[in-house]
């Protein structure tokens, strides 16, 4: 057997953190990595200061087989180790073998993570096999993997509903893994259903019961993954797995970054390099751009709203000291405290807010901005999460007017539909910039989209830095659904100039005026940015 190698930049392998973003969290629905995608994420992944990253089952598709063979040129770690996952080898076949045993064998990963059924029920009728033979599975697939030099963790399957029907059972499972060389077993909640006070109870019997390491794998089901690995851990457990953001099947994996902040940061156990718990928030945020699914904002640690603030009174507590309403400093995990401006906004909060975007305001100022967001939000307006708009009413207020690169005289927009045809929208924008009139007119699939076009036309020859801004969100929002079609609406757009972006809002009582303001507002904001 092959003794055990880690990364140089690695923390001691007294504990593992387990990544299986790549594999568990790809079992996401509506989530569809390419192999490209996964080099990217785990790079990302790697960047956390993680011990083990499951890149997947080489051998079982096409798309993990190639990962594993990319991996072996491209995928240059600094802290992880890639693991491998599959199986125990067929009932009734030796592990030398199997041809899925052998794709693992040959994957070139130095850590394979097996997955076997420690639930009486899913090896009768599951595997439909006896259950002295499942036993054998393991002890046989453990063991010839070890004996060609890789190390071997064991995933339990179902372990706790096994548990549960014949304990006896489900731990002599555990105990035939370690005798046959596997240095973690990983009690899996697969169903989802524990709470934390069982989990505690069932993995220090299982840590007395066989004497090895013991794992925790747990899903959100009952909402408790991250509670669940805590407790799995307080139990006993030195080797926890889960997935960043909480993906995975149903409702998720563990998160994996929460457990491991609530690890360093509550309970003062270094699980992850110095200072790499610092890179949690771009790690989230990074992998959710390959995914391609939007990262929640209310994610305990790095979501944009976990540090932010909304109540003028814990405005007026946080200028005293910011930690009165926070249970940590942001920074720790890589977050920022945000001030949201609203109607529940005081003094405080618009002091503060204004300071956070570089304003220094009088009290005077601060007086009118409040009274002033407070009879806008009542309209239907919302800043909190429009802060280009704001800035743009801080300017208003402090300077005297917002700044101006074009004055629009009047607008209008056509939508023509034809039998068998698609819409078509045609605007025209009237408009004074540079000193010089300007008549154009706009084509696109939708209003919004043709009045975009026309101003665009109108001033790009003036300002060639609009080519770069690009509309990346647009969200409508009925106010007073009552009123029918007279409704109030809301829009919020954001716009991205390849650099950062930024949100604007418009209100007005139909879609088509809202949306103008909004645009107007963005493209203000964009010019303003860039000409300062």
């Amino acid at each position: 057997m092959s003794e055990v190698k880690l990364p140089p930049a690695a923390v001691p392998d007294q504990f593992h953190v387990y990544d299986t973003t790549l594999r568990d969290g790809a079992q996401q629905e509506g989530l569809n990595l390419s192999v490209a995608d996964k080099l990217a994420i785990a790079r990302h992944i790697d960047g956390l200061g993680v011990g083990f990253i499951e890149g997947g089952w080489p051998g079982a598709n096409p798309k993990d087989t190639e990962f594993f063979r990319r991996a072996k040129e491209e995928l240059h770690l600094k802290h992880a180790q890639l693991a491998a996952f599959g199986a125990t080898r067929r009932a009734g076949v030796k592990a030398a073998d199997d041809q899925l045993v052998a794709a693992l064998r040959e994957s070139g990963a130095g850590v394979v993570t097996l997955v076997a059924k420690s639930h009486v029920g899913h090896v009768e009728k599951a595997l439909r096999t006896t259950l002295a033979e499942n036993l054998e599975m393991v002890r046989d697939t453990v063991s010839h993997l070890r004996e060609h030099g890789q190390r071997v963790f064991l995933d339990a399957e179902h372990f706790f509903d096994g548990y549960r029907l014949d304990r006896d059972y489900a731990i002599e499972v555990l105990r035939v893994a370690h005798e046959a060389g596997a240095d973690v077993v990983a009690l899996c909640d697969t169903n989802g259903g524990m709470l934390p006070n069982w989990v505690t109870d069932v993995v220090g019997d299982v840590a007395q019961a066989t004497g090895g390491r013991v794992g925790i794998h747990a899903h959100n089901d009952t909402g408790c993954a991250v509670a669940n690995s805590i407790a799995a851990i307080e139990g006993g457990a030195s080797h926890v797995q889960g997935c960043i953001n909480g993906y995975g099947e149903r409702t998720g994996n563990a998160d994996l970054i929460s457990v491991v902040a609530n690890l360093e940061l509550k309970l003062d156990h270094r699980v992850l390099p110095q200072g790499l718990l610092r890179e949690s928030t771009r790690v989230a945020h990074a992998v959710a751009e390959v995914t391609n699914v939007p990262p929640a904002s209310r994610q305990p640690y790095v979501g944009a709203s976990a540090f932010a603030h909304k109540a003028g009174l814990h405005a007026s507590a946080i200028k005293v000291d910011p930690n009165l309403y926070q249970h940590l400093d942001p920074i720790e995990v890589g977050n920022d405290m945000r001030l949201l401006v609203s109607d529940m906004a005081g003094r405080a909060s618009i002091e503060l807010k204004g300071r956070e975007l570089g304003f220094e305001l009088t009290k005077e100022q601060i007086q009118r901005i409040t009274d002033r967001v407070k009879h806008l939000e009542a309209k239907g307006y919302t800043f909190e999460a429009a802060d280009a708009s704001f800035e743009l009413l801080l300017l208003e207020e402090t300077e005297g007017a917002r700044p101006s690169y074009f004055e629009v005289e009047s607008w209008r927009v056509i939508t023509e539909t034809r039998p068998g045809e698609e819409a078509i929208s045609e605007a025209t924008v009237k408009l004074r910039a540079g000193g010089a009139r300007t008549v154009t007119t706009g084509e696109g699939n939708g209003p919004v989209n043709a009045l975009d076009h026309a101003l665009r036309e109108a001033i790009s020859v003036l300002y060639p830095e609009l080519v770069k801004f690009e509309l990346i969100d647009y969200k409508v929002r009925i106010l007073d659904a009552e009123h029918g079609t007279d409704a109030v609406t809301r829009v919020l757009i954001e716009t991205s100039d390849g650099q950062s972006s930024w949100v604007t809002v418009g209100v007005g009582h139909n879609v088509i005026e809202a949306s103008w303001m909004a645009l107007t507002d963005a493209l203000t904001f964009g010019l303003r940015r860039h000409h300062i």
